[in-house]
């Protein structure tokens, strides 16, 4: 195997190094964040494979994070069945899934603005629900989320006594490697099916659904199967989502939060998973560094202070709107797309001058003459 061969295996294995490591060296508040970014990048995935790779807009996406993030606490919750909770979360990713697939009819049928509007009309229906279902999702106070247990092991600060290399693991800690298996899973999967033969119609579809009807596809089975899998990334980050925040109340998944998510996709570029997780960390990360700095900010009111000026949360929708309309305006392939570029100049200007990169090609033969007979 050649160096250069070596040097993605090492990066990804000094990268996975990297992310174990926060839990020993920060506090709760900067693995909050991280858990929270991890949660989004999981969605917004699935968002990317459904509006980036298949061409679908949707707007009810934060519709599948609530039924993921409301199935699991109801599923392993009192009142409830009160199953176990690792099955409880499957359940709710597949009840997710099956909620998609109840809507996929109308996304194999409807496309662009139309099906914009018709997953709009899921946020709305769904908000309705959360706060009218008292004994299933606890009306307009929510309910409290039961922490995870995987074989005796629960993901909660319960437990004092669990101490690595001398940090207390509390809950932070521990759902922060249980966020990281899980979105590497999702990266791993996304991609696959990205470069898999389902990927390849999908992405046909998105630029001409004529030829790729020609070319054998069925557009509306692929776009209906595209939009299950979203979901099930949705309900999955539903749940990471719940076991972060320790309690689930209707308002947080609104239609703000559908739009938060479209900015993710636009901002890290579409159609892919790199971009997504980059897009989740900046829209998830920047409201809540601007809400603990908002006392440094400039224009920027602290939470509860009285000031005069803008919420940071407010601030933080204001400043990552202008950053949508300039990846759209200088970058429409988003953060990812500018990050290629740069790479490829950088490779243009190691190579030497006058150093031809390309393989060489063996001149042509020479033609021979013609031999007259007489």
């Amino acid at each position: 195997m050649s160096d250069r061969r070596l040097v993605k295996p090492v990066a990804v294995a000094a990268l996975a190094v990297l992310l174990c490591l926060p839990p020993f060296y920060l506090d709760a508040f900067w693995l909050r964040i991280g858990l929270f970014s991890l949660a989004a990048a999981i969605g917004a995935t699935g968002l990317s494979l459904l509006s980036g790779t298949a061409g679908q807009l949707s707007l009810g996406h934060a519709f599948f994070l609530a039924v993921g993030a409301y199935g699991y606490t109801w599923l392993a919750g009192d009142p409830g069945p009160g199953l176990p909770t690792a099955l409880a979360a499957l359940l709710a990713v597949l009840l997710a899934g099956a909620a998609g697939g109840l809507f996929s009819p109308v996304a194999g049928r409807v496309r662009g603005i139309y099906l914009g509007v018709a997953t709009l009309a899921l946020v709305f229906l769904g908000h309705h629900l959360l706060l009218t279902a008292d004994s299933v999702t606890g009306g307009f106070n929510g309910r409290s989320v039961p922490p995870l247990a995987v074989g005796g092991f629960a993901f909660t600060g319960d437990d004092p006594g669990l101490t690595v290399l001398g940090v207390p693991f509390g809950a932070e800690e521990r759902l922060w490697y249980l966020a990281l298996a899980l979105f590497a899973l999702t990266w791993f999967t996304a991609r696959g099916l990205l470069r898999s033969r389902p990927g390849r119609a999908l992405a046909a579809l998105r630029d001409s659904e004529t030829a790729a009807a020609v070319m054998g596809v069925d557009v509306a089975r692929y776009r209906s199967a595209a939009f299950v899998v979203s979901s099930m990334y949705a309900g999955l980050a539903g749940v990471l989502l719940a076991l972060a925040f320790r309690r689930v109340v209707p308002d947080y998944f609104s239609l703000a939060l559908s739009v938060d998510y479209l900015a993710m996709i636009v901002i890290g570029g579409l159609g892919t998973v790199a971009g997504a997780t980059a897009g989740a960390v900046f829209v998830t990360a920047l409201p809540l560094l601007m809400t603990r700095y908002a006392d440094r900010l400039p224009l920027v009111a602290a939470p509860g202070s009285g000031d005069a000026g803008i919420g940071p949360t407010e601030a933080a929708r204001y400043l990552y709107g202008a950053v949508v309309v300039v990846i759209l305006l200088y970058a429409p392939d988003g953060l990812h797309g500018l990050a290629r570029r740069v790479r490829a100049r950088m490779r243009r200007r190691r190579t030497p001058a006058g150093q031809n990169t390309a393989p060489a090609v063996p001149p042509a033969p020479a033609a021979r003459p013609k031999e007259h007979t007489p």
